[in-house]
C-alpha cells in the first residue's frame, strides 16, 4: 500500500527488504512513523506510531479519525487556482500561523503536494520553509488517504520523543526505527525536519536504547546510511548493506545510489 505522503527518506521502495527483517509480534512499534509505508505495509496486530512532529501526528489522527470527511476538506485546497506561486506562499504562511488543526493538517497535505520535491524541512523558529514545487496539477492522494484511514484502526498515533516511545516497548513488540539519517558527508546533512535537528549524540543514544532492548527479548530494527559512525554504533547488531536508489534530492543531477544499512538488534 504505497503511502499518501511524498517523504525524503520513505521506505515504500524497500519495504519488502525491511520487511523481511522484522520478525511476528503483537505489536510494531515505530518511533519514527514518517510517511507510514513500513506500517501500511506489514501485518501485526497493533501498531503504536510516533514522530516528533506534531504536525504529521495530527494530519495522521485526523485522517484516522476522520476519513472521508477530512479528504472532502483537502479536496478544497486542490485547484488550479491554488497551484500559483503567490497562492502557494499565502497557504504556507497560513500553516505556519494558523492554530487550527484540521485546517494545518489539510495544509501540510497541500504543501506536501505542491512544494519543491514533497520536502518536509522547518526553520529554526518552527516555520514551515520548503518553496514551491511548480509542479503542472498536483493531484489529492484520496486513493491512498483511504487505504491508511482503514489500516489506522489497528493504530494509535502519538506525539513523543524516540526515546520515550522504545521505552514503552514490552515482551512481543518489534521496534523499527528510520531516524533521520546519518550524513553521508558534511556537505549533505540534513537533520531539520524537525526543530532541534538529530545529531550524532542522539544517534548514538538511540543506538543505546536498541542495545538495551535487545537486552530484554525485543528485536529492534534500525535503517541508516552506511558509514563508518553506524557500523561501529550498531556493530552489535546484524548488518546488512544495500544500495538504494535516491528519489529526493535538491540537485536534480546527483539522484544515484546511496549506501544503506539495515541492523537487526536480536
Amino acid at each position: 500500500m504505497k503511502p499518501f505522503l511524498k517523504w525524503a527518506g520513505g521506505k515504500y521502495k524497500i519495504v519488502n527488504r525491511i520487511s523481511s527483517a522484522l520478525p511476528p509480534g503483537k505489536r510494531l512499534i515505530e518511533p519514527f512513523v514518517g510517511s507510514g509505508a513500513v506500517f501500511l505495509n506489514t501485518n501485526y496486530d497493533r501498531y503504536l506510531l510516533t514522530d516528533a512532529n506534531p504536525d504529521l501526528i495530527n494530519l495522521f489522527l485526523h485522517v484516522q479519525n476522520e476519513g472521508q470527511d477530512f479528504i472532502e476538506y483537502c479536496k478544497v485546497f486542490f485547484t488550479p487556482e491554488n497551484n500559483e506561486q503567490s497562492k502557494f506562499y499565502e497557504l504556507r504562511e497560513t500553516f505556519n500561523s494558523t492554530t487550527d488543526t484540521s485546517l494545518k493538517s489539510a495544509l501540510f497535505i497541500y504543501l506536501n503536494r505542491h512544494c519543491f520535491n514533497g520536502l518536509c524541512r522547518y526553520n529554526s523558529k518552527g516555520g514551515f520553509n520548503v518553496p514551491f514545487g511548480r509542479y503542472r496539477n498536483p493531484c489529492l492522494p484520496e486513493t491512498e488517504m483511504l487505504g491508511f484511514h482503514e489500516k489506522s484502526k489497528r493504530a494509535k498515533f502519538a506525539v513523543a520523543d524516540f526515546k520515550e516511545t522504545m521505552e514503552l516497548a514490552i515482551k512481543g513488540d518489534v521496534v523499527y526505527c528510520d531516524p533521520p539519517y546519518v550524513p553521508l558527508s558534511a556537505t549533505s546533512n540534513f537533520t531539520d525536519y524537525a526543530v532541534g535537528g538529530f545529531g550524532l549524540d542522539k544517534q548514538s543514544v538511540l543506538a543505546e536504547m536498541a542495545i538495551k532492548l535487545k537486552n530484554r527479548g525485543i528485536t529492534v530494527v534500525v535503517s541508516n546510511h552506511d558509514t563508518d559512525f553506524t557500523s561501529n554504533a550498531y556493530k552489535s547488531a546484524a548488518l546488512e548493506r544495500f544500495n538504494v536508489q535516491r528519489f529526493i534530492s535538491s540537485d536534480s543531477q546527483n539522484r544515484g545510489k546511496a549506501a544503506e544499512l539495515l541492523a537487526v538488534f536480536s
